[in-house]
């Protein structure tokens, strides 16, 4: 366990599981009343189904929350700022940080006819953590997969991912790129798998969520048959590692649609999967130069984020990466970056959005100003460079 938790100083995202009070839960919206009532009756469910639901929390093990929580937690270290995105658009957490940028305002669009009844669903059943954990267990392969709800980045994706492989001087040949799909949520034997690997529950009891969450995600509208982005809003690298009796984990990158759609809608769809994985990328760039270290405090976690940041522009930027025009990548970094993190004082804290700037700058100026433009650094150069450049970018 020790080692899992290590390896997760690389995870860019997962969803909290926060057990459902309903009290707690004051979500505002824009629409109107007649809307907001057509909404209160489709997520109504038939006294059926509400019988088989309380049957089925009656039925769960003492503790079980509890246990469901910390393993939650386990992959909670990084990328706060997409966490805390999510629990602030559901109205869960109040935050100073993402109050005005597009991606946030769109997501705010996207749960504009989501109810209390709607939210304590997916609470009370751990939706918004399923889809992250399946593919952080059992998505181990590259074949087959697709990226985006109807495949629309998966030309990009891969052709940027050997690109990346190319580019950098590590050994890549073994990481693999997969996808996080929401529709898992309509996949029972996936289900009962991810609550079994990932929140300790027996099998007998996973089966009986599982047909609660595949009745759940059929009957309720506003899920869309679990590809509504909230379910799939993150992406994560991940350093490979045995985890008997369920897998044997690969080096990984694991891209969620819900990310990729937001990104898509606000303008940057032409940018953010290649900027994205990219900056996945760079995670495995310090996993194989060991730059992480046992050391776990906010300072820590910012250099290697902001280490990370720098790999990707520097990338981006390149004549010989992805060739891209600057100006196009700095707009897009400058809503990516002021998502919102501010986790000041958490372990998992990225860096304020002008130090993740002023590391991105860094690296777009190394790759512009190298006198032999067709050169690309080794990472263990440019990562020398940074270390040297690191206490200027935390000064801004």
């Amino acid at each position: 366990m020790k080692h899992f938790k290590r390896l997760m100083a690389a995870v860019a995202l997962s969803l909290v599981l926060i057990t459902s009070c309903q009290k707690d839960i004051e979500k505002q919206s824009t629409v109107s009343p007649t809307e907001l009532q057509n909404t209160r009756n489709a997520a109504r469910l038939s006294a059926e189904l509400k019988a088989k639901l309380d049957k089925v929390r009656a039925s769960l093990p003492v503790g079980g929350q509890k246990n469901q929580r910390q393993s939650a937690e386990l992959v909670l270290k990084m990328h706060p700022e997409y966490r805390n995105l999510i629990l602030k658009a559901l109205n869960l957490v109040e935050t100073p940080c993402n109050d005005n940028t597009a991606v946030t305002q769109w997501l705010d669009q996207q749960l504009a006819d989501w109810n209390n009844e709607i939210i304590g669903y997916v609470l009370d059943f751990a939706m918004l953590d399923l889809p992250t954990y399946d593919a952080f267990v059992f998505e181990n392969s590259s074949a087959n997969q697709y990226f985006g709800i109807k495949g629309e980045y998966t030309q990009t994706l891969t052709k940027t991912f050997k690109d990346l492989k190319r580019f950098w001087n590590i050994p890549s040949d073994d990481i693999i790129l997969a996808a996080m799909h929401g529709n898992m949520l309509l996949n029972r034997d996936k289900i009962i798998r991810t609550y079994v690997a990932a929140f300790d529950v027996d099998a007998a009891t996973a089966a009986q969520l599982a047909d609660i969450v595949v009745e759940l995600t059929n009957v309720i509208p506003q899920y869309r048959k679990g590809d509504h982005p909230i379910f799939t809003f993150n992406a994560f690298a991940l350093q490979g590692f045995d985890y008997p009796p369920f897998a044997n984990i690969p080096d990984k990158i694991i891209m969620g649609d819900g990310i990729l759609a937001a990104f898509t809608a606000t303008g940057f769809g032409d940018v953010a999967p290649q900027a994205i994985l990219a900056h996945e990328f760079g995670h495995h760039i310090q996993f194989e130069l060991d730059l992480f270290g046992d050391q776990e405090s906010p300072e820590a976690t910012r250099r290697t984020e902001l280490m990370a940041d720098a790999y990707a522009a520097y990338y981006l930027a390149h004549s010989r990466g992805a060739s891209m025009q600057w100006k196009r990548v700095k707009l897009f970094m400058q809503v990516f970056f002021n998502i919102g993190d501010c986790s000041f004082t958490s372990d998992g804290h990225h860096g304020t959005p002008t130090q993740r700037m002023a590391a991105a700058e860094f690296g777009y100026s190394v790759a512009n100003s190298a006198q032999k433009q067709g050169q690309i650094l080794t990472a263990q150069q440019f990562t020398a460079l940074f270390e040297a450049q690191l206490p200027t970018i935390v000064l801004q």
